[in-house]
């Protein structure tokens, strides 16, 4: 497993954003991306349960973090999410992403989230397509802190 960076200000990621997940991601040696997390009381909707556009926000970021980790920049086109489980506060998740097509412009990928029993709770699918290169050296330009932290 090798751990991702983090950026300084990105909502799932970002170690300095007061209001964000902060999440931690690695990617396997299968080429998948993973993360655990633990969801807290200000991430609920309906009582000791998370709130949905939090959960779709958590599997965006993990299938466009596996596309990263090929080192294919891209943007989310779409993205469909399935709810089959209530996600509880206060229970650890396990996360996943793979990357299931490519093309010479589109990526396609698949995410979910687990119980701590292995239950699926959530499945998505996406289309994310490739940055050009003059676009993803600005955004990387632009990242504060991107690094991995020990």
């Amino acid at each position: 497993m090798q751990k991702q960076p983090s950026s300084d200000n990105c909502f799932v990621c970002g170690r300095k954003n007061p209001i964000g997940l902060k999440m931690r991601f690695v990617t396997g040696d299968d080429g998948c991306v993973y993360a655990d997390y633990t969801p807290r009381a200000e991430h609920q909707s309906y009582p000791g349960v998370m709130h949905g556009g939090l959960i779709t926000a958590m599997l965006d970021e993990i299938i466009g973090r596996t596309a990263i980790a090929s080192n294919l920049w891209c943007m989310t086109v779409k993205l469909e999410v399935r709810f089959k489980k209530p996600v509880p506060i206060g229970a650890p998740l396990k996360v996943k992403g793979a990357l299931t097509r490519k093309t010479n412009r589109l990526i396609e990928g698949r995410g979910e989230i687990r119980l701590s029993d292995n239950t699926l709770a959530v499945e998505a699918t996406g289309t994310y397509l490739k940055m050009p290169d003059d676009q993803i050296a600005q955004f990387q330009a632009a990242l504060t802190g991107w690094r991995v932290d020990e």
